[in-house]
């Protein structure tokens, strides 16, 4: 993982952040351009990491999967856009270049499986009435129990991006305060202030990596407790 997630860092870059969206939502039958085209505006996944939610809008780079959705092209509902996919010849290509027009500019590297995730006990049951026993989004809840889905579609990620900008210098601040000094047990350990300190300094400057005008809210200052 260590060795992954170096190759979606660069400029003085070392953290990425999880992103998920379990089950991907996506209507039955539903081929690949047509789940992606629900979801031009918006994309469906939550981020992982200890948090606020924040809606990403670019990012640096980025991998990747998604799998349990129907590869094959398919007529759209009607009245449901297309996702323009002219030059595309393979369902990876279509992932692709929808990420392409999602976050321009960005280094993405895109991965399509065919197999759905298990979620069969003893995967945590803690899905909706409204999905099918294969994980796809009705519109009115079935007959039977969610404990019933036995797999689900998934997109998952690995991203580079503005988000960290904000994580990172949320985690710094309150390492800064003042209830930290009062943590006698933390020092007593082996940790010497001074290295403390510094790793303070580098987390700061970490976070400075990620900071730019466009994306998350990385315009929050850092309120030095020194």
């Amino acid at each position: 993982m260590l060795h992954f997630a170096d190759s979606l860092t660069f400029s003085g870059r070392k953290v990425v952040a999880a992103w998920a969206a379990l089950p991907f939502p996506a209507s039955p039958g539903s081929s690949l351009p047509d789940a992606l085209s629900a979801h031009q505006q918006d994309l469906p996944w939550k981020l992982l990491s200890s948090w606020r939610e924040q809606k990403v809008s670019c990012c640096f780079a980025q991998s990747v999967v998604l799998r349990g959705i129907c590869q094959e092209k398919a007529t759209s509902c009607p009245g449901q856009p297309r996702f323009p996919l002219p030059s595309c010849e393979s369902p990876e290509q279509v992932l692709q270049q929808f990420f392409h027009s999602q976050f321009p500019g960005a280094f993405s590297m895109c991965h399509l499986l065919q197999q759905p995730c298990d979620t069969r006990p003893p995967f945590p049951q803690f899905f909706s009435p409204l999905l099918t026993r294969q994980g796809f989004l009705l519109d009115k809840a079935q007959g039977f129990s969610s404990a019933g889905v036995e797999s689900s579609p998934v997109l998952a990620a690995l991203q580079s991006s503005p988000v960290l900008h904000s994580l990172l210098s949320a985690l710094c601040r309150q390492l800064r305060a003042p209830l930290v000094r009062r943590w006698s047990s933390f020092f007593t350990a082996g940790v010497e202030q001074d290295d403390f300190q510094e790793a303070l300094e580098e987390l700061k400057t970490l976070s400075q990596c990620y900071e730019t005008g466009c994306g998350a809210d990385g315009s929050e200052e850092e309120a030095d407790s020194d």
